[in-house]
């Protein structure tokens, strides 16, 4: 394997890989000591000092010194994820919420403001509407993002960042990529994406304009439920940044056995994410069909109001719209969970991206209740669609929904 294709995802001929081949090949290679096909586990807290270390910057991430400055199975996942979101680098965190956290603090300062989605996971949220604005005296608006007009609107001569989810956790509202970032750049800010539900087998948000790409890859990226880990891909001069201040600085570091996980996973992302997004969109169609069904929100229906922007966005065409639906049913809140106790193959969980679906219940008493469509204040289901097989999904459910009798 040469170190072409490792880092720049090119075959021999200067042709650029395909993304299967890349999530294969990027950030493996040949161990120099073992003769190893795979990149080991380097689980060592610190590394060997040259013979006069005195001029070293300890605080480096360029090499190998302390294991919170940076290690190499970090750095392999590194190198596989810039490229694969089209970036020109990327840092992985011991998180999505750190990757969060690592992106806001780096590129707000006291006095700046920012725009976020009114839909975003609820630690973003906590954030951005709280953390940063009463401790740092940082300002924020929240806003419709699906509509370009509220961003318009909510820009300030001091905003530094707009924040976008999407698709939004839980409600799957979806926000126009490439709108949003022309009226960000226009007014000298950058934009941030959210791209978890996604994955970058689905939408490349670089592509479309973004500065920022943040990844909680606990999710789609790792895929096996037993890994946490964050990554932002952006420019260099923003990875420097983030390196210095949240790795080094603050701690934020994933650990290396996280790390090899998580590159492991990854390797059949493109495999998992076409069977995620079939089943997914199978389901939702089922769902939409059933009379006990009161809504059912699935970007990759054509009943979704953000239908066509979601299939604009697309990055290739065997691309999809992501394993995540939301739907409610037509009962009490009783008969939601009555529903859930009914399930064999569907897990009573949080999470997404897992090889086992997860569903879990969010009732009407949503602390962000406000912000949602007013389908959804009757309670509702976020159902992460897993790699099982979708007849016996569609089964399972309308076998759970007969024994709650609804």
């Amino acid at each position: 394997m040469t170190s072409d294709l490792v880092h720049h995802g090119e075959s021999f001929d200067g042709t650029p890989l395909g993304f299967a081949t890349k999530s294969i090949h990027l950030g493996n290679g040949v161990d120099a000591e073992t003769g190893a096909i795979r990149r080991p586990i380097t689980l060592a807290n610190a590394y060997a000092l040259p013979y006069d270390p005195s001029d070293i910057n300890w605080s480096s991430s360029d090499v190998n010194l302390y294991t919170r400055n940076g290690h190499p199975n970090q750095r392999y996942l590194e190198a596989k994820l810039a490229n694969l979101e089209g970036a020109e680098d990327a840092v992985v965190l011991a998180s999505g919420v750190a990757a969060l956290a690592a992106t806001f603090t780096t590129v707000l300062n006291r006095g700046d403001h920012a725009i976020f989605s009114d839909t975003t996971y609820i630690a973003a949220y906590r954030l951005l509407n709280q953390i940063l604005p009463e401790k740092y005296g940082i300002e924020t608006s929240i806003v419709d993002t699906s509509d370009p007009r509220n961003i318009a609107d909510a820009i300030r001569p001091n905003t530094k960042l707009v924040h976008i989810e999407t698709p939004a956790n839980p409600t799957l509202k979806v926000t126009d990529i490439e709108a949003a970032a022309k009226l960000a750049h226009d007014a000298g800010a950058l934009l941030s994406v959210d791209n978890t539900f996604n994955s970058p087998f689905n939408v490349r948000p670089i592509d479309l304009g973004a500065d920022i790409v943040i990844e909680s890859l606990t999710k789609y990226i790792n895929g096996h439920g037993d890994a946490l880990g964050g990554a932002i891909a952006t420019r260099k001069e923003l990875t420097d940044q983030i390196r210095f201040t949240y790795q080094v600085n603050y701690g934020g570091i994933i650990s290396p056995f996280n790390a090899w996980l998580i590159n492991r996973g990854s390797v059949t992302l493109p495999l998992r994410m076409r069977q995620h997004n079939a089943s997914a969109l199978a389901i939702a169609k089922h769902l939409e069909s059933l009379p006990q069904v009161r809504f059912v929100a699935y970007p990759g229906l054509e009943s979704h109001p953000h239908h066509d922007v979601a299939a604009r966005q697309l990055a290739r065409p065997d691309a999809g719209f992501g394993g995540v639906l939301a739907f409610g049913l037509d009962t009490d809140h009783d008969g939601h969970n009555r529903f859930v106790s009914k399930l064999n193959v569907i897990t009573s969980a949080v999470s997404l991206g897992h090889d086992e679906s997860l569903i879990v219940f969010l009732g009407e008493d949503d602390e962000r209740k406000y912000l949602y469509p007013p389908e959804f204040h009757r309670g509702f289901f976020r159902l992460a669609v897993g790699l099982e097989d979708t007849d016996d999904l569609i089964r399972d459910i309308d076998h759970a929904l007969a024994e709650a009798e609804l």
